[in-house]
């Protein structure tokens, strides 16, 4: 199921959007305001992609999307892994490489848990129903997140001043990098498609830039923020397997947009705002 190449160009560049956006906003906010990227960006025009590309078929869309709940999962063990890392890598690695090495290892373990997930779900859902699955992992993935952010500690912002053109290449980096996932999405099976399109590329690029720039507390402080946030993008994903038959993809896309942001995103940003300051 190929994905044309006006939605690959999009998810790029909404993907480099808010890169940009939430590292400028962490460096100068804090953690709390940087959950700007959890947001669902990239999401949509995936969903709109493999809608298309299944050629409305109910069956495999509901398949792919009920997988994106496990991406999305697997994103908040990833961002979780970056308050583990460190502490064990950094008796082996020294400051300059350290942010690599969790980098290099963070992926490995997404890679990994990705394809187990991908294999095991898409065997269970025979029994269970890939929708139960997908419900179980935004209840699990929030519940991650909750206590990320309640028990986290502070969120500070940066402190060193970035260049332009830094900024700038963290977004063609982040766009780069979700631009080729979305691509390979258009070319695997529904299971495969609706994991890869919530592959961490924002949120690597974002955490590897801000820990350049501005060291090591300034992401890992943002990431329960992020971790809590990032399930709006699994509740897109499941109200659109409801609301695209319905209201069809262009239409079905923003209203299942605006309940994710409206139900979850806006009320989950105050309360995580709040809870931080205090």
């Amino acid at each position: 199921m190929a994905v044309g190449i006006s939605g690959i160009i999009l998810s790029s560049l909404m993907a480099a959007i808010v890169a940009i956006l939430a590292t400028v906003f962490i460096e100068r906010s804090g953690g709390a305001i940087g959950g700007i990227i959890t947001l669902p960006t990239t999401i949509v025009p995936a969903s709109i992609g493999i809608w298309i590309g299944v050629n409305a078929d109910l069956v495999s869309f509901a398949a792919a999307m009920s997988m994106v709940p496990i991406g999305m999962l697997l994103n908040v063990l990833f961002l979780g892994s970056w308050r583990v890392l460190p502490k064990f890598l950094e008796r082996i690695f020294s400051d300059t490489y350290l942010v690599y090495a969790v980098a290099v290892c963070s992926v490995l373990f997404w890679l990994v848990s990705a394809g187990i997930s991908t294999v095991s779900v898409e065997y269970f859902s025979n029994f269970l129903g890939s929708i139960n699955i997908g419900i179980c992992a935004v209840i699990i993935a929030f519940v991650l997140g909750y206590f990320a952010v309640s028990k986290g500690g502070d969120a500070p912002p940066g402190s060193n001043s970035v260049s332009l053109i830094s900024i700038i290449l963290r977004g063609v980096a982040a766009g780069g990098a979700i631009g080729l996932s979305v691509w390979i999405a258009g070319l695997g099976l529904p299971f495969i498609s609706g994991v890869v399109s919530v592959f961490p590329a924002i949120f690597l690029t974002t955490m590897v830039s801000l820990w350049i720039a501005q060291g090591r507390s300034v992401p890992v402080g943002a990431t329960g923020p992020m971790m809590l946030g990032s399930t709006s993008v699994s509740i897109y994903a499941l109200i659109c397997i409801v609301v695209f038959p319905s209201f069809g993809v262009w239409v079905g896309s923003l209203v299942s947009w605006l309940l994710s942001v409206i139900l979850y995103s806006v009320p989950v940003g105050v309360w995580t705002w709040r809870t931080i300051d205090a």
